[in-house]
């Protein structure tokens, strides 16, 4: 099979339809229902593909989980993966002065938030950073997707007419943050991977100072997996064709009226909603690019194609 296109999951709730979705039911539904699974020793899950070279698997949550399965199936010699193009594709959350829920997010950058050296904030001066590089990460702590691949899926797909819902409308006016308080939509910027689902503005001040010691564009997502998955990904084809799609189900901290922990474990109506908005949203935006590549794939196939 010459792979166009693989996306990626993370999780799937239940079964791969007919029930409440998770980040690969959408995806799945369009693309593979009548596909048939093909097991991959040492993935998580089968993969599934279609006539046209789009493929796709739940790859599991956390980098070692996610990357373990990637590289299993990127070195299956069933598949060709030698011009394939990459969706690594799940929910997310967000800082609320930089996106808000609902948002869809095209990485610029994929960052680990956990390589280095990090101490305690009491062992510190007082609002000084935590976190400090360690030597030797330099090659794999940061990727920056291919410009032109961002800038081609943007174009694609920015336009695209997002899902809301009511409770997240009303869930983001707890917000002071102008960004926080507007409807969803479709942004770039850098992704931090972090296998620690870290919380609060201390750590989320953190994620922004790691971003730009870094050289890289504003943290706009917090998940788990990309960067390990970009990692395998280099080592057998390269970054180029690496697209890192995150919508925003919940903010990285909580409104200024309640505490890391309140918003950590919230008590029963006060959550934020719009999960299941927000993984429609992450499909609605993947697939104009995933066709666009399959239809055109003359055009695809040696490389992004200028707009």
């Amino acid at each position: 099979m010459q792979v166009k296109v693989f996306i990626a999951a993370m999780f799937e709730i239940g079964q791969n339809t007919g029930d409440r979705a998770g980040e690969f039911q959408h995806w799945y539904e369009r693309y593979w229902k009548s596909a048939t699974p093909v097991t991959v020793p040492g993935a998580l899950q089968p993969v599934y593909c279609n006539a046209d070279g789009v493929c796709g698997a739940v790859l599991g949550m956390g980098k070692v989980n996610s990357s373990a399965s990637m590289q299993a199936i990127v070195l299956n010699p069933a598949f060709d993966f030698s011009k394939a193009y990459y969706v690594v594709s799940g929910v997310a959350g967000t800082p609320p002065s930089r996106g808000t829920i609902a948002d869809v997010s095209w990485a610029t950058w994929l960052v680990d938030y956990d390589l280095g050296h990090r101490w305690a904030p009491e062992e510190n001066t007082p609002g000084a950073p935590t976190f400090m590089p360690r030597k030797g990460y330099e090659a794999y702590r940061r990727f920056q997707l291919n410009p032109a691949l961002v800038a081609r899926a943007m174009q694609l797909s920015a336009s695209t007419p997002l899902r809301d819902s009511d409770s997240a409308a009303k869930y983001r006016q707890r917000y002071p943050d102008t960004e926080a308080r507007r409807a969803p939509k479709v942004t770039t910027g850098t992704h931090m991977t972090g296998d620690t689902f870290f919380h609060g503005p201390g750590m989320s001040k953190q994620a922004q100072y790691i971003a730009k010691l870094y050289g890289a564009d504003d943290y706009v997502i917090t998940e788990m997996e990309a960067a390990a998955i970009a990692l395998v990904i280099q080592r057998t084809h390269g970054t180029d064709r690496i697209m890192s799609l995150r919508g925003a189900v919940n903010f990285d901290q909580g409104n200024p009226q309640e505490t890391t922990l309140q918003h950590l474990d919230p008590a029963p109506g006060e959550t934020a909603g719009g999960f299941a908005e927000t993984v429609q949203n992450i499909a609605l935006v993947g697939t104009r690019v995933v066709d666009d590549i399959v239809v055109n794939w003359p055009q695809w196939q040696a490389g992004v194609p200028a707009r």
